[in-house]
């Protein structure tokens, strides 16, 4: 199994991500795990201004978020989306939690992946379930970073 396409892009702010084909090939053991097919995906880093224009104008939610991900699957065995991360966001965060950067983004990161899988966090039982499958996901980070 391969990833068709997963893209990085940057809109309005400058930003380089770091192991993009280990990444890849991280996202696509994930997607395997999910027993999903994997099928084009874009992730897109931006600021805060320009994420809270999406939030505004495509959810109606007149708030800061670290992400947005847009679901474009064409059958429920495929994963395929448009992922929006603040790196804004993220760096405030990790900041909070008292995390290193690039574990927050890759957290952000699943995250996107893991609600294109199905995975909901509107409710406490949600949000734990959520929580465990993104630990369970970054613990396979080590052997594929290398």
């Amino acid at each position: 199994m391969s990833l068709k396409e997963t893209q990085f892009f940057t809109e309005d702010i400058s930003f380089t991500l770091r192991n993009k084909n280990k990444l890849r090939k991280w996202i696509q053991v994930v997607i395997g795990n999910e027993k999903k097919l994997p099928g084009s995906l874009n992730f897109v880093f931006c600021s805060d201004e320009y994420l809270h224009k999406l939030n505004v104008q495509y959810l109606d939610h007149d708030t800061l978020t670290d992400i947005i991900t847009f679901d474009l699957s064409e059958n429920a065995d495929e994963i395929s989306g448009e992922i929006y991360i603040s790196i804004d966001r993220v760096k405030e965060n990790a900041k909070k939690f008292t995390v290193p950067f690039y574990n927050e983004l890759q957290r952000v990161m699943i995250h996107g992946i893991l609600h294109l899988a199905g995975y909901h966090d509107k409710t406490h039982e949600e949000v734990t379930i959520m929580r465990g499958k993104e630990d369970k996901c970054l613990s396979l980070l080590p052997e594929i970073l290398g």
